[in-house]
């Protein structure tokens, strides 16, 4: 299994942290855990595309985390995508996928009359609106999703991933959230939101100070983190859907290890985690963690 960062940012405009967004491989299978801003283009950097996408998981309906689902849709279309899109979501998704396709229906049907492709295939939306358990069990490869703590958005959810003997979580935007650390229970790779409150100050006119907080109540903080990948005993933490984007690096592996001896990357676009091998690669840069035995 193989997981690929598309984004690691968050509603902050940022060219080096794209919207959220991961890319998992699995058993000849590619799945999208969200699909921020940026999505179809790191899409590509990664060596993939939205047409070759099997099934798109959403963690929930908020914006940064589902903006770009109509690119993916039209984009996957110019590949020549030969099947329909397969959407699994918090109740809402439903709702929110035909709204989307409405929107953009007249628009649609000019480009479809007009450039006279092949197949209008990617435009059919299978959605399947989901409930904590087993939501996938296809082709070798389980995914069960999570419910996690965003209130007051009604349904979130985490997933967790497994194939070939290997489990990689993914935590949504979540509070500490005991829930999540069962189900990521020996994880080889435990990726996670992280807020790094200090960070993130007041500044008039644009947020105030009880603005940072209810935005905090919501996420996991980075001084708490390290406790969710040890009571989890994950085998590798990946901190992903940073707020803010720009932080002491530095100072959030410090928070982090306080609670978790483990190894931690810090996680960025485009960055990849082979769970089988434990290889970790940016680019030009390549690590091998080791064995776990």
């Amino acid at each position: 299994m193989e997981i690929v960062l598309l984004g690691t940012g968050c509603p902050q405009c940022d060219p080096a942290r794209r919207g959220p967004s991961n890319l998992v491989r699995a058993r000849g299978l590619q799945f999208l855990v969200d699909c921020g801003s940026g999505v179809t283009q790191r899409l590509v950097e990664a060596g993939s595309r939205g047409a070759d996408i099997d099934a798109l998981f959403l963690t929930h309906l908020h914006t940064d985390h589902v903006v770009d689902f109509y690119q993916l849709v039209i984009s996957s279309w110019h590949q020549g995508r030969p099947r329909a899109q397969r959407v699994f979501g918090p109740p809402g998704t439903k709702a929110f996928v035909e709204g989307t396709m409405a929107l953009w229906e007249p628009e649609r049907r000019l480009r479809i009359a007009h450039e006279q492709r092949g197949s209008v295939a990617a435009f059919e939306i299978e959605t399947i609106e989901i409930a904590p358990g087993t939501v996938f069990d296809e082709g070798g490869v389980r995914v069960t999703a999570v419910a996690v703590a965003h209130a007051p958005v009604r349904a979130a959810f985490g997933y967790v991933f497994e194939a070939d003997g290997c489990k990689a979580a993914f935590s949504g935007d979540t509070a500490f959230c005991p829930a999540l650390i069962d189900a990521a229970r020996d994880a080889d790779v435990l990726v996670h939101e992280c807020f790094v409150y200090r960070e993130l100050q007041p500044v008039p006119g644009m947020r105030s100070a009880a603005t940072v907080a209810a935005v905090a109540s919501y996420h996991t903080r980075s001084d708490e983190v390290g406790r969710v990948a040890a009571q989890a005993n994950a085998k590798l933490l990946v901190l992903n859907h940073f707020v803010p984007t720009r932080f002491d690096r530095g100072a959030v592996l410090a928070e982090v290890a306080r609670d978790y001896a483990g190894p931690v990357a810090v996680g960025e676009d485009l960055t990849r985690f082979d769970c089988a091998t434990r290889r970790v690669a940016h680019r030009d840069f390549h690590l091998q963690l080791g064995r776990t035995s």
